[in-house]
């Protein structure tokens, strides 16, 4: 449910009583009990068709008491008490996938936890070494060469290793968990109008260029790109999957495009992980405010990418027992 005194809960509630996506997928909510319980009203929920939600109960700490929109260390505690009980679950196979509602980073950290976010957690638990971090709205999918550092480092994080691993998640994540057997991969450049020749920056010529080049065998790849004439003129439109150098240069347009749409996918892991496009929304928890429309996507993905991995893994099964 993500941290207790944001948004994650209330959207949750929203997504429960939503009878076209409840039929299409079962969802067990993952924490405390108490969390939930204001964004329900049993007498009212009875009445519209609406049960009380089975539930894998996690509890929080002594002395938490929930208070929307505040920043509360035993709220991060229970949120990632909540992750570490739902990546089990998944690794143990009872149930599919994992969405998680958002966390603030702050207050994880005062909680004490030395990881930056859920996706870190999750591929430390996992013990997964390559994860890339993929928002995905219907056709749109963008992936990040560099995601959560200051502007000021990124020049000297754009590597030939860097942008091959991009490309190379990016490609078997199409493959395996959206089930395209030939992607379209566009490459953004570093600096703008894509370098101009060198005359605006060499990065594009000394390492994206280059490392294109090596990967040809793992997608059929066009760029580098100018990232405002890529997205302004719609060329997105045209591939399966963009790798953008650095945060703002792949979510930005990605936000301006699809944002309330937008989902978090983990490529790389060995579970199946979404998450919304937004933050916890403490300025607007517990007011009636939330738009779900990010959790439901988030949710539709994630049981997209269960019976796609499904699908190959029967096909792969055939394979071998025909071989």
């Amino acid at each position: 449910m993500g941290d207790p005194n944001g948004i994650g809960p209330e959207i949750l509630a929203t997504c429960l009583r939503d009878a076209t996506l409840t039929r299409e997928i079962e969802i067990l909510p993952v924490g405390d009990p108490q969390v939930l319980a204001p964004y329900w009203d049993p007498e009212t929920e009875a009445r519209d068709g609406h049960a009380w939600p089975g539930m894998e109960v996690v509890s929080a700490e002594p002395g938490f008491v929930l208070s929307p929109g505040t920043a509360d260390p035993l709220a991060g505690a229970l949120a990632m008490a909540s992750v570490a009980r739902a990546i089990t679950l998944c690794l143990q196979g009872r149930v599919d996938a994992m969405t998680t509602c958002p966390i603030s980073k702050e207050v994880i950290a005062r909680a004490g936890f030395d990881v930056p976010g859920h996706t870190e957690f999750i591929a430390r638990e996992t013990a997964s070494s390559d994860v890339l971090m993929m928002m995905v709205s219907g056709h749109l999918r963008v992936g990040l060469v560099t995601a959560h550092m200051p502007l000021s480092q990124v020049a000297s994080h754009i590597t030939q290793e860097r942008i091959s691993r991009t490309i190379r998640l990016m490609s078997t994540s199409l493959k395996r968990d959206f089930g395209i057997r030939h992607p379209r991969i566009a490459v953004l450049g570093l600096n703008p109008h894509a370098g101009d020749g060198g005359v605006l920056g060499t990065e594009e010529e000394q390492i994206i260029i280059p490392t294109m080049a090596g990967c040809a065998d793992m997608a059929e790849l066009s760029g580098p790109f100018p990232a405002d004439g890529f997205f302004g003129s719609g060329r997105w439109e045209q591939v399966d999957g963009v790798v953008a150098m650095y945060h703002d240069q792949g979510l930005g347009p990605f936000k301006a495009l699809s944002f309330g749409r937008g989902v978090n996918f983990s490529a790389g892991l060995p579970i199946i992980r979404t998450s919304p496009d937004h933050g916890t929304g403490f300025d607007i928890a517990g007011k009636g405010l939330a738009d779900a429309s990010s959790l439901k996507a988030a949710l539709h993905v994630a049981a997209e990418v269960a019976r796609q991995r499904a699908t190959t893994n029967m096909n792969q099964q055939g394979a071998e027992q025909a071989g």
